[in-house]
C-alpha cells in the first residue's frame, strides 16, 4: 500500500500533489487543511483520512476529528496536527501516543522523517500550502508492505 502524506495546505492544493500522489492508495492529511472542498479535490486521487489543526475553522472542525488512531496493513498509525503537545517533537509525540507504531503529524511546517526506538516511525511531511517560515513546500509518501517496517521519504513540490 502507498500512502500520500500531507498537512498544513491551509486552503492550498498545489498542482504538484496530484503528480506526487498519482499512484498513491490512501491520503492522510495531518491537519491546517484550509477547507472542506480541498479534501474533496484530494478524494480525486484517492481516500482521504484526515484530522483538523489548531488553524482550521468551525465547519472543519465539526467534520474532522482531531486524531485518527487505525490499523493501516498491520500498524498502528496515529494521525494528529500536533498542536496537542504544544510544540511537537518526535519523543514527545510518542510519549503521548506510545502504542503507535507510526506517527504522522504536522504543525511545524519542518519536514520530518525518524525512527524512534528502531520500530517507531514519525513523519511531518511538511507544510504543503503557502510557504512558510521560508521552509519549502512538501510532502511526503509512504509504503508499507507486510512484515516490512514502513518506507517513507520526503517530497519537494518546488525547488529550495
Amino acid at each position: 500500500m502507498r500512502l500520500g502524506i500531507i498537512s498544513d495546505t491551509h486552503g492550498l492544493l498545489r498542482p504538484e500533489v496530484f503528480a506526487v500522489f498519482a499512484e498513491v492508495d490512501h491520503i492522510l492529511h495531518a491537519g491546517d487543511i484550509g477547507s472542506l472542498a480541498l479534501l474533496t479535490e484530494l478524494e480525486a486521487i484517492a481516500p482521504v483520512t484526515a484530522v483538523c489543526g489548531n488553524c482550521d475553522d468551525w465547519e472543519v472542525r465539526h467534520r474532522v476529528p482531531r486524531v485518527v488512531e487505525r490499523r493501516i496493513e498491520g500498524l498502528d498509525f496515529v494521525l494528529l496536527h500536533g498542536d496537542q503537545v504544544g510544540s511537537p517533537t518526535p519523543a514527545l509525540l510518542h510519549a503521548a501516543y506510545p502504542g503507535a507504531e507510526v506517527i504522522i503529524y504536522g504543525h511545524t511546517h519542518r519536514p520530518l522523517l525518524t525512527t524512534l526506538e528502531r520500530v517507531v516511525t514519525v513523519m511531518n511531511p511538511g507544510g504543503a500550502g503557502q510557504r512558510r517560515f521560508d521552509l519549502p513546500p512538501s510532502v511526503g509518501i509512504m509504503e508499507l508492505e507486510a512484515g516490512l517496517p514502513p518506507r517513507a521519504r520526503l517530497v519537494p513540490l518546488t525547488d529550495p
